[in-house]
């Protein structure tokens, strides 16, 4: 890994990210929306993955760069419209993390590699877009779900266990180990929700 180019890479990520009008709360603090999930994503994959590559270091903070920039109501509220989004979703993201990696130094060979991971291209059959995914996944767990739920009063537990399922069925073996072996915080009450979700 050459550093001074990563780190450009890097922070001309958090740069884009940081423009993000969206603010969530984190430890008593506005963030930008994306810069807090970008650097969930690295925090996590440090935790996880610490022996990932430099591809995958740099996609998983790129995984949601500048989303506010194609909103959900831009195409059809059904399930034909979201797959839509998503599937514009990822091209913008890839291409965005690919333009900027170029203008901090990077060759069209690793450009290539990372765009393929941030555009979750080969999931389960490329285990550099399988990491991402994975750290995703575990990020979704440990900071999302819980205010999923909270906007979701009326779901009840015949809901919820799909729900938790789909995201498990997405996971590697090492991730659900990892989430079930204690390495992810999460809320007391939803344990074992999730328990009943991962076992039936």
């Amino acid at each position: 890994m050459t550093q001074a180019r990563y780190q450009a890479a890097i922070a001309a990520f958090d740069k884009a990210n940081g423009e993000d009008p969206n603010q969530e709360m984190n430890a008593g603090e506005a963030c930008p929306k994306e810069l807090l999930y970008s650097h969930r994503m690295g925090e996590m994959q440090a935790r996880f993955a610490p022996e990932a590559s430099e591809a995958v270091q740099l996609a998983v903070r790129a995984q949601h760069i500048q989303r506010w920039k194609i909103a959900r109501n831009e195409f059809p509220m059904d399930r034909q419209g979201y797959l839509q989004w998503r599937t514009k979703l990822y091209k913008f993201h890839a291409q965005t993390a690919g333009d900027l990696m170029r203008e901090a130094g990077y060759d069209e060979e690793m450009i290539e590699r990372v765009m393929t991971i941030v555009s979750k291209k080969g999931l389960k059959v490329n285990p550099e877009t399988q990491m991402m995914e994975d750290v995703g996944d575990l990020v979704f767990l440990e900071h999302y779900l819980q205010a999923f739920a909270d906007k979701h009063p009326e779901y009840d537990e015949e809901k919820w266990i799909p729900i938790i399922n789909k995201t498990w069925q997405k996971m590697s073996p090492g991730a659900q180990a990892f989430a079930l072996a204690g390495k992810i915080k999460l809320l007391e009450s939803l344990v074992p929700l999730i328990l009943k979700a991962v076992q039936g």
